[in-house]
């Protein structure tokens, strides 16, 4: 156990926003690596839940509640302090936590933006209706996202394989994001 946390349970809606890299200076800041480019949802939430590093050294076990007092950036990074880790040694036993932050604390997403955990799993189909496959993750490929599709392919034998496809998630392709339906439309083509 983490001395002065409390261990809690993992909200149903938890979501990993990223691990905690190392201790920062003396007072008990650490170092956040974000799986965003934009952490909003680590500047937004107070109560971060911790679980232990999935390899390595891990420094405890169980889930643990972290009361943050301050996240921000700090050249390129993130950097965060909280209640109960008041010295560089608090902050070194926390080094490759996982945080997770429950999806009801993040911030309203603007109209035309997503949260990549809200595409993945959706089914992507053209203007025709055509099945084009279901959004496994979304990779930054210079200034835009793009979607990867899993589908399944028949072979030269006539049998089922598994196969991906590409598709840049930019307004010039995708027609409409519905998530109520779990669908993404886009005006693209399966042999493209």
């Amino acid at each position: 156990m983490l001395p002065g946390l409390e261990a809690a349970a993992l909200p149903a809606d938890a979501i990993e926003v990223g691990r905690i890299a190392d201790a920062w200076g003396i007072k008990g800041w650490f170092k956040v690596f974000p799986y965003s480019a934009d952490p909003e949802a680590l500047f937004s939430s107070k109560r971060w839940y911790l679980l232990p590093a999935e390899k390595g050294a891990k420094t405890f076990s169980g889930t643990h509640v972290l009361r943050v007092r301050e996240a921000k950036e700090h050249s390129g990074t993130v950097v965060a302090n909280a209640q109960d880790v008041d010295d560089r040694n608090a902050a070194e036993a926390l080094r490759g936590a996982r945080i997770f932050v429950a999806r009801s604390s993040f911030p309203t997403a603007a109209k035309d933006e997503y949260y990549w955990i809200d595409l993945i799993g959706l089914d992507v189909v053209n203007r025709e209706g055509l099945a084009l496959g279901r959004v496994t993750e979304l990779l930054t490929a210079g200034p835009q996202t793009v979607l990867v599709l899993s589908y399944e392919q028949a072979d030269a034998a006539g049998a089922s394989k598994p196969a991906e496809r590409l598709i840049p998630f930019v307004s010039a392709f995708v027609d409409d994001v519905s998530l109520a339906e779990r669908r993404i439309t886009v005006d693209w083509q399966p042999d493209y």
